[in-house]
C-alpha cells in the first residue's frame, strides 16, 4: 500500500491541512484542519471545512480520525465542525493535551473545564500504532513549541505540525506557556532526525519567506543539511540562544486568545447563553 496524501492551504494563517488515504481501501484520516475566523466580525465560516468535505465525499473516502498535531495558537480548528459532517470519525490528539488544558483553565478562569483530555476522542501515545482501516500510524511526542505537539508517521511520511518547518524557514516558535527552545532541539534532533533521510516531512505552515511560492514538502535528509535554524550540525547551545533571542522579538500570534480557548476544548465552540449568542473569553491585561 501506498497512501496519498492531499494538502489544503489557507492562507490567512498559512496553515496546510492533510487528507492521508488509502486509494484502495479508501480508508482516510484528516491532519490538523481549519475553522475559518475573522476575529474583526468575530465571526466563524466553513469554506475550509466544506472543501475538506467535498474531497473526501468525492473521493468515497472513509474517515477514520481527524487528528491535531497540537492545540494551535494561530487558528480555530475545524475538528469538530468536520465531525459533524463525517460522525463516524473520531478525533485524536497526543496524551500530553492534558498540560495545556491545565495551564489555559487558568488564563481564561474556566472553571468547570475537564483538564483529563475527555474532549477528544483518543488520546494518543508513543507505545501503540494507531489503526485507521488499512492505514497505520505511528505518534512521535515532539514538545518544544507546546508540551503537547506530536508529529505523526504515515509509512514515509511525517506530518510536522509546527515543531519542524521547510528548511528555508527553519522551526516552530517556543515562547507559549511551557514551552521550550531545549526540548523542540531534542524533539528535532534526536528523534526525527533519527528517521531515514528519504523520509518526507510536510510541514503545518508554510510562510513562504523572501516571498517564494508555497512549499509544504522537503525530507529528514533535507533538513538536516540544509534547516537554516536547526540541522544536525548544531549545537544544543547554539538553536536555545538563537530560538529563545528570535522569540523575544515576535508578537503574539494574531488568533492566539480566541484560538487556544476552543483548540483545548477539540474544537468545540462555547455554548449559547439565554440570548442565543455564543461568546469567546479573552483575558485583558
Amino acid at each position: 500500500m501506498q497512501v496519498q496524501v492531499k494538502e489544503f492551504y489557507d492562507p490567512d494563517t498559512f496553515t496546510l491541512t492533510y487528507v492521508v488515504y488509502d486509494k484502495t481501501s479508501h480508508d482516510a484520516v484528516v491532519i490538523d484542519p481549519v475553522l475559518d475566523y475573522d476575529p474583526a466580525a468575530s465571526k466563524i465560516s466553513f469554506s475550509s471545512v466544506d472543501k475538506l468535505e467535498k474531497f473526501i465525499k468525492e473521493n468515497e473516502l472513509n474517515l477514520h480520525f481527524i487528528l491535531e498535531t497540537h492545540a494551535h495558537a494561530d487558528h480555530l480548528t475545524g475538528a469538530a465542525e468536520l465531525k459533524k459532517c463525517f460522525p463516524k470519525a473520531r478525533i485524536g490528539i497526543g496524551e500530553n493535551i492534558t498540560k495545556v488544558q491545565d495551564l489555559f483553565k487558568g488564563v481564561y478562569n474556566l472553571k468547570d473545564f475537564n483538564t483529563n483530555g475527555i474532549q477528544f476522542d483518543e488520546l494518543l501515545n508513543e507505545r501503540e500504532i494507531l489503526k485507521a482501516g488499512t492505514i497505520s500510524i505511528k505518534t512521535f511526542f515532539t514538545p518544544g513549541h507546546t508540551p503537547a505537539c506530536s508529529s505523526y508517521l504515515i509509512e514515509q511520511n511525517l506530518f510536522t505540525g509546527d515543531a519542524l518547518f521547510m528548511p528555508d524557514f527553519g522551526t516552530g516558535r517556543c515562547d507559549f506557556p511551557a514551552g521550550s527552545s531545549k526540548d523542540l532541539y531534542h524533539s528535532v534532533h534526536e528523534k526525527l532526525y533519527s528517521l531515514p533521510d528519504k523520509t518526507r516531512v510536510y510541514t503545518g505552515h508554510d510562510y513562504q519567506p523572501n516571498g517564494r511560492e508555497l512549499k509544504f514538502v522537503s525530507t529528514i535528509g533535507e533538513n538536516k543539511k540544509n534547516n537554516i535554524q536547526l540541522n544536525e550540525k548544531t549545537t544544543e547551545e547554539e538553536f536555545i540562544v538563537f530560538r529563545d533571542k528570535r522569540d523575544a522579538t515576535l508578537k503574539a500570534p494574531r488568533l492566539l486568545l480566541p484560538s487556544i480557548q476552543v483548540n483545548i476544548d477539540a474544537g468545540h465552540l462555547p455554548k449559547e447563553e439565554d440570548n442565543g449568542v455564543k461568546y469567546l473569553k479573552i483575558p485583558v491585561r
